[in-house]
């Protein structure tokens, strides 16, 4: 029985520019056929304005498409975007392309407990540019790049420019340490951060009386303060969970269970943060499990946005858009649909074939090939090449 796809994948060229027939063409993409006589001149004329009039067709279908897009913001519900910021996240629940409430979830216990972890990384920011860059702990030796401890180490073991800074830093630390009772926080979490701003002060201390930044001594530092960062995370943790959990209780009943059952959720994160992000990893366990893959959508930024909600529904209108684009335009090929749904390039396929049968280059495509095998399955439907579309 001839199908949608059969159909389609065997139509002629003829045929699919008779169904074209009467196409209104709008002006500014119309390509110029006025004739250019024949000369050596004139043929690289005709051949740039061949290329022109080929190019409009690509910067008329991206004018259209950005239209569509602009359009379909306003209709994408419902939509919870997260920015992944210091203070557990901002929330925005959006409907219908508006938000209708921006919540910061996470009690400020989240924020303090990770503010005094980041002692031994306040001290290393200030002082690591010092380090010696011909020096690696034995023991860490497998595990760090010599070259980037020589970029790290950019001043060198007799430059001494950390001094004031770490002073100032000192100075920060013994304020907190005064005031760390009044801040009333759990009684475990208040010890360790006591703990931790102790030991970061002697630190301090025996590194300013040496006059100098050891590798050996920073780690035995680090080692003795990290059950207590341990502690912090705990209850960073603790408080995120609960706070995230009990805003998406409230908005799953705002919102309904029908509609609830096709949330869309997008979380902006730094490259640093971006796999596993703990707000991630929370809200999965409150959609509906078979969108999971599909509806939960990480966005790796490369510094944090400045307008999250206008940036989230352009990346999300572009994602549905392409959903149903890829079925339609590629309706022969299930492979090359899911590559326009998924993140894959489009023709990354076609590239690591090609690199695969290319000498030189074989040997290398065919383990980048390996490697991402399963990176050319759609993130969406999880698709295979082999597995037919489903057709009404």
């Amino acid at each position: 029985m001839t199908t949608r796809r059969t159909f389609i994948g065997t139509a002629t060229a003829v045929g699919a520019g008779a169904v074209l027939t009467g196409t209104t063409v709008p002006a500014s993409f119309a390509a110029d056929t006025t004739p250019v006589p024949d000369t050596s001149t004139a043929q690289a004329a005709r051949k740039k304005l061949a290329r022109d009039n080929i190019r409009a067709v690509d910067t008329a279908m991206r004018t259209n498409y950005d239209a569509m897009r602009g359009n379909l913001t306003k209709h994408l519900d419902p939509i919870i975007i997260v920015n992944n910021d210091m203070v557990g996240g901002t929330y925005y629940l959006v409907q219908n392309g508006a938000v209708v409430e921006t919540v910061k979830p996470v009690d400020e216990v989240f924020e303090m407990a990770k503010s005094i972890a980041h002692t031994p990384l306040g001290i290393y920011s200030i002082c690591a540019p010092s380090l010696d860059p011909k020096y690696i702990v034995p023991a860490q030796a497998p595990y760090t790049d010599p070259h980037d401890l020589e970029m790290v180490a950019y001043n060198g073991p007799k430059n001494t420019s950390w001094v004031t800074p770490l002073q100032d830093f000192s100075k920060t630390l013994d304020t907190a340490r005064k005031t760390l009772a009044d801040a009333k926080l759990p009684a475990d979490l208040t010890t360790s951060c006591a703990y931790l701003i102790d030991r970061g002060q002697a630190f301090i201390a025996d590194t300013l009386k040496r006059g100098e930044f050891s590798m050996d001594a920073f780690e035995a530092f680090s080692a003795d303060v990290y059950p207590s960062i341990r502690t912090n995370m705990y209850y960073s943790s603790r408080y995120q969970i609960d706070g995230v959990s009990a805003l998406m209780i409230r908005w799953r009943k705002q919102v309904g269970d029908p509609a609830w059952s096709n949330l869309y959720v997008l979380v902006f994160s730094l490259w640093t943060t971006f796999e596993l992000n703990q707000n991630s990893i929370i809200l999965k366990n409150f959609m509906d499990q078979s969108k999971v893959d599909s509806h939960l959508i990480d966005l790796m930024t490369a510094q944090t946005v400045g307008d999250p909600v206008a940036v989230g529904l352009d990346n999300l209108a572009r994602i549905v858009m392409d959903n149903i684009a890829a079925e339609m335009v590629f309706s022969t090929d299930q492979s090359t649909a899911d590559a326009l749904k998924g993140r894959p390039d489009l023709l990354s396929t076609e590239i690591l074939k090609l690199l695969g049968e290319a000498g030189t280059g074989a040997n290398t495509a065919s383990s980048v090939t390996k490697g991402q095998v399963n990176q050319l399955v759609c993130p969406f439907h999880n698709r295979s090449s082999k597995t037919p579309a489903v057709r009404a």
